[in-house]
């Protein structure tokens, strides 16, 4: 299983989920995302138009839209730190959706959230269990007692020294009527009375009509200046009927009196006392009842705050866990991900891949260290393959090499008689575009047969008919099967003919040629000498002297063609224009055989050529067209030269007709004395064939569509402006 393979797996696995759990969707994050904002919502709603100011929510309450906004919330953390971990394990080796992100993710999120979510629920109702005592009636009631208590306190101590102030008015007034206010026994009364009240200085004024104060009389131990004490603010207090006036200096209190049925006297009088800690405990009292009830106003608002601050806290500590989680999944994947990319780098062939030494001998470290153990000996193992498939492989080219640079044809087989190797040279010489797998009694029965007769070398001949193949054989025995080794003698053979033509044809011409002249001149002799004397009636002699004569022409010419076949000669270069030398040919078939249509058509090209031997190519060829024509009968015909090329490179001369087409054995045709007419010598076309190899050319035959015959000559131009440039030279 390749790492390609491998991907596609753990994608699919992704996307899929195992079976039986629920696959995370973004669907199901935003159902979360829109359930959180749905209970928040109601959670407002509820809170804004359940109770009034002053009165806190029943904590049970509390608690439920605790849990209803803190579990999904909690949830929408644990997505995000799902989609974060998906993250990372796609840019790591690993890849796919990061499950072992995930799963750490959500374990250590679980891990935090179910103790989380239960102490806060527990701190909550303690909270509000608690705060619930101090906002109940009876709280309220202590702090108001106790405030109620120091106000009381403070105001009993400065009501003790008003009425002490009171009481003394009276005694003075009593004692004014009986003692002069400047006498000394009333000097020693308001003495006493100031000891006897516990009074540490004391003042009597005289308010006179004018406005002015003067004291009359006075106790100042201290020697504080006591005439601006009575004041017109206390003065109008005591003129709207109020009996006495108490104030508080701070380390004094101070009280003013009028003095009963004494019109203008007032009694001011001053107790040293701490007071500031009455007052302050009464100021403290009245601070602590003040904030209470605002307190107590706030209370809703004081128990969402700590709630809202639980939930805050809590899915603080929800984050925090879950980038933890990331965290620890990076740490412990780290070494899974780098044994999957080391892995994935085998199987991409590069063998030497490693991990990094683990520290520990835990089972990753462990798994790591046989990682590292296993790929060395792979590239190990690997390198030997490689130096061993090198080496084969440097002798399969080498084979392959001289397969294909040998013409002969090679193929091996198995046991079994299918071909495992074949090259180039032999799928031609077979004529079959694939060797390779099949059997060789399909590709070539005759060479099956060859084998199956046990000889070592052998002669015989494949393909179809008429365009069959000589094929000289060699067969070698080996362990995986036998080998054949054959070569194409066809043409061989074909030029051993011609060879042996040849020198027939010159042994014939010399033979022959030396007694034609005088039996023809015998002939002519007899006519000559002879003819007059025969009765006029007897044509006999005539007769017999005029075949002589014939037969003699025609045994002379059949001699020049031997003579002309056995000894070519050499062809002369010069540019000579194509289509002229055809035109010329075609002119004199033209005379020769009205009734047969003769077309020259194509481009003009000069050609580097012998032009007598070009014409007597294209008058072979042309001359074969039109018998081929008359040997089909019906009159009529067609014979067609279609030139093609410009000189400078190939230039093709085709010569088609609508005659009988091209015989059984066309492979021989080019052979001499291979002739399918009565009185042909079978030399026309062997002398054609010979003046293109002499044009360094090719002559091919194939059947024109629709019947007839195609006779296509190809000459390389270039090659042809070489051969007359150094004939030249």
């Amino acid at each position: 299983m390749n790492a390609a393979a491998l991907q596609t797996i753990e994608s699919d696995e992704a996307e899929t989920g195992p079976a039986g759990r629920l696959a995370v969707t973004p669907a199901l994050e935003l159902g979360v995302l829109a359930a959180a904002a749905l209970i928040a919502g109601v959670s407002y709603a509820l809170v804004s138009g359940s109770v009034g100011p002053g009165r806190a929510l029943p904590p049970l309450v509390v608690a439920g839209l605790l849990v209803a906004n803190l579990v999904p919330g909690v949830l929408l953390l644990i997505l995000l730190g799902r989609r974060i971990a998906r993250r990372r394990a796609a840019a790591s080796p690993i890849g796919g959706r990061g499950r072992l992100h995930v799963r750490l993710v959500a374990l250590f999120s679980v891990m935090a959230a179910i103790p989380m979510l239960l102490v806060t629920i527990v701190a909550s109702l303690l909270f509000q269990y608690g705060v619930q005592f101090w906002y109940s009636d009876r709280a309220r009631g202590m702090l108001e007692n106790a405030g109620a208590l120091a106000r009381t306190s403070y105001a009993q101590m400065l009501d003790r020294w008003d009425q002490e102030t009171v009481a003394m008015a009276g005694d003075l007034s009593v004692n004014l009527g009986q003692y002069a206010i400047d006498g000394p026994d009333f000097a020693q009364l308001f003495a006493q009375q100031v000891y006897y009240r516990n009074l540490n200085e004391a003042a009597i004024y005289r308010v006179r009509p004018n406005g002015q104060v003067q004291t009359l009389a006075l106790v100042n131990p201290y020697e504080r200046d006591l005439s601006q004490k009575l004041t017109p603010a206390v003065r109008a207090a005591l003129a709207r009927g109020r009996q006495s006036v108490v104030a508080d200096a701070g380390a004094r209190i101070q009280t003013v009196a009028a003095i009963p049925n004494a019109a203008g006297l007032f009694l001011y009088t001053g107790r040293l006392n701490d007071s500031s800690v009455a007052r302050e405990q009464s100021r403290r009292a009245d601070a602590i009842s003040a904030d209470y009830r605002a307190l107590v106003q706030r209370a809703q608002t004081l128990q969402l705050r700590f709630n809202a601050a639980l939930i805050g806290l809590s899915l603080v500590i929800v984050g925090a866990m879950v980038w933890i989680a990331l965290r620890i999944a990076d740490r412990m994947v780290r070494p899974v991900a780098e044994l999957v990319g080391a892995a994935r780098q085998v199987a991409g062939g590069d063998l030497t891949a490693r991990v990094s030494d683990p520290r520990g001998s835990d089972e990753v470290g462990t798994l790591a260290r046989a990682f590292n153990r296993m790929t060395g000996q792979l590239e190990r193992q690997n390198t030997a393959l490689v130096s061993a498939n090198d080496q084969l492989e440097s002798r399969r080219a080498l084979i392959e090499a001289v397969m294909a640079g040998v013409s002969a044809g090679v193929v091996a087989m198995g046991p079994d008689r299918r071909v495992r190797i074949a090259n180039s040279s032999a799928a031609h010489l077979l004529g079959a575009a694939q060797l390779v797998g099949r059997p060789l009694a399909e590709v070539a029965p005759e060479l099956d047969a060859l084998v199956d007769s046990g000889v070592r070398e052998g002669v015989t001949h494949v393909g179809p008919a008429g365009e069959a193949r000589t094929l000289a054989v060699r067969i070698a025995s080996a362990d995986a099967g036998p080998i054949l080794t054959f070569d194409d003698i066809t043409g061989q053979l074909a030029e051993q003919r011609r060879a042996a033509w040849q020198d027939v044809a010159r042994r014939i011409a010399h033979e022959i040629k030396n007694p034609l002249t005088p039996i023809q001149l015998a002939a002519e002799r007899l006519q000559r000498r002879y003819g007059g004397r025969v009765d006029e009636g007897d044509t006999t002699f005539a007769r017999l002297t005029d075949t002589i004569v014939r037969q003699v022409g025609d045994l002379r010419r059949m001699v020049d063609e031997f003579s002309s076949f056995a000894r070519m000669p050499k062809p002369v270069f010069a540019p000579e224009r194509v289509a002229d030398a055809a035109r010329e040919v075609v002119l004199l078939h033209e005379v020769a055989h009205p009734d047969v249509r003769f077309v020259v058509a194509g481009e003009e090209p000069v050609l580097n050529c012998d032009r007598a031997q070009l014409r007597q190519a294209m008058t072979n060829i042309v001359k074969n067209a039109v018998e081929a024509i008359e040997a089909k009968g019906g009159g009529g015909g067609e014979v067609s030269v279609a030139i093609t090329g410009d000189g400078t490179g190939p230039v093709e001369i085709a010569v088609s007709d609508t005659g009988a087409g091209l015989p059984a054995e066309r492979e021989r045709i080019l052979e001499p004395y291979m002739t399918t007419r009565a009185r042909g010598t079978g030399l026309g076309l062997a002398i054609v064939r010979k003046i293109v190899e002499d044009h360094l050319g090719i002559i091919e035959f194939s059947d024109r569509p629709g019947g007839g015959t195609i006779v296509t000559l190809r000459f390389d131009g270039p090659a042809l402006a070489a051969a007359q440039a150094a004939s030249t030279d």
